[in-house]
């Protein structure tokens, strides 16, 4: 059977420490293809290594990643990520303008690799397979909820999700690829023009790999 996620809470020094567009691709490409050297890091990323060793040492002190002993690998250092998962809230660092603003800094991250995703996608789509194409998918849905209901609904999501990461990893389907599966509960803003509200808008494929 599957393990465990394991997830942090990333505390003040932590998501301070992430806030760095190194630091954070090095984390996601540990969690994505395992323990990896700094050489091997940089080789993946296409920068040096005097970099990645320097950038994995500030995630260590922070405790997202750990050094990793291998017999026989000589003075070569592994690294490994500390959780599979993180997660943090704006409310987690008030008081702190720092951590806010690293918070914040985060936030536009995902939103921009999405949009990359998204659009790698689309570049990739001819050449596709017509069942992934026709799989792949975004969906936009406009609902009246409570900010307790809101939570709520996005638990019940991340349980659906982790049941089928679970099955994934237990019975593997023949053309099983990585997915990037992204999920937002945000509140409209009234007053600023958005595209189409509403169905499942299935003729907006999209889907692309993971990087965590």
């Amino acid at each position: 059977m599957a393990d465990e996620l394991t997830q942090v809470h990333l505390t003040g020094e932590q998501i301070r420490a992430l806030a760095h567009p190194l630091r954070l691709r090095l984390l996601g490409q540990l969690r994505l293809a395992g323990p990896a050297t700094a050489t091997s890091l940089a080789t993946a990323l296409a920068t040096n290594t005097g970099a990645t060793s320097y950038h994995l040492r500030q995630l260590a002190e922070a405790g997202l990643v750990i050094e990793e002993q291998r017999a026989g690998s000589g003075r070569q250092r592994w690294w490994r990520a500390a959780h599979d998962m993180s997660s943090f809230r704006r409310s987690y660092y008030d008081g702190d303008p720092e951590a806010t603003a690293a918070a914040e800094w985060l936030q536009k991250q995902q939103v921009s690799r999405f949009a990359e995703l998204a659009e790698n996608w689309r570049r990739a789509l001819p050449g596709e397979t017509p069942a992934w194409q026709d799989t792949a998918e975004i969906s936009d849905y406009m609902l009246e909820l409570g900010s307790a209901q809101t939570q709520a609904m996005m638990r019940d999501i991340e349980d659906v999700i982790e049941r089928y990461r679970k099955l994934g990893l237990d019975e593997p389907a023949p053309d099983a690829r990585s997915v990037a599966l992204y999920t937002s509960a945000l509140p409209r803003i009234e007053g600023v023009m958005e595209g189409g509200e509403g169905g499942t808008g299935e003729d907006d494929a999209t889907g692309d790999e993971a990087d965590r």
